[in-house]
């Protein structure tokens, strides 16, 4: 079983590395800082200030996940929150793979997987009672986000949604919806 410090320690120096690689410099927070792992400044062109959380797992293909608790499905705070989720893979000479999603996108796909887990129909009643803060979203879910460091030029809002379309359909129904305070609840984006 991988150490899990050692899980997020590669995670956290790995993005720091491709921050670098995509003109930002990156500063690492102290151990903590609630909601950002790294702090970077864009050294090109107009000055920017990014906050980045990084989620990390050991695995490989589609079977990569990364538990989303409570707090990774809160609500940004600004329009420069973003989470890197980095699925390494156990054969070390196969590249980090990192997946570049907004905050708002990572707590809407959360919730979304969870409830629809949850709320399944044919599910036997009480076969499945994990609470939301036992979330767990796969690689699958956030493909379309991999290697997207370009995104991070602009602020979150602006970025498109890459989730799966069946998620939007979620998000509106009255079984699954979104989280409470998700931004998405005033208005929806297409996608």
């Amino acid at each position: 079983m991988a150490d899990t410090k050692q899980t997020k320690t590669i995670g956290e120096h790995w993005v720091a590395s491709e921050l670098a690689r995509h003109d930002w410099a990156p500063a690492m927070t102290r151990d903590g800082l609630e909601r950002t792992d790294i702090l970077a400044a864009k050294t090109t062109g107009e000055r920017q200030l990014i906050a980045v959380q990084v989620k990390a797992a050991r695995g490989a293909g589609k079977h990569v996940n990364w538990p989303l608790g409570i707090k990774a499905q809160g609500p940004p705070t600004h329009d420069r929150e973003w989470f890197v989720m980095v699925a390494i893979d156990p054969d070390p000479t196969t590249p980090a793979r990192g997946f570049v999603v907004p905050r708002a996108h990572v707590a809407a796909a959360a919730w979304i997987v969870h409830m629809d887990w949850l709320t399944a129909t044919g599910v036997a009643p009480g076969k499945r009672n994990a609470p939301v803060s036992m979330s767990r979203v796969y690689l699958d879910h956030f493909a379309a986000y991999e290697g997207r460091w370009d995104l991070l030029d602009e602020t979150t809002d602006a970025a498109p949604v890459l989730l799966p379309p069946v998620f939007r359909e979620f998000a509106l129904s009255e079984r699954v919806g979104l989280p409470p305070g998700h931004p998405w609840k005033q208005s929806i984006p297409e996608w």
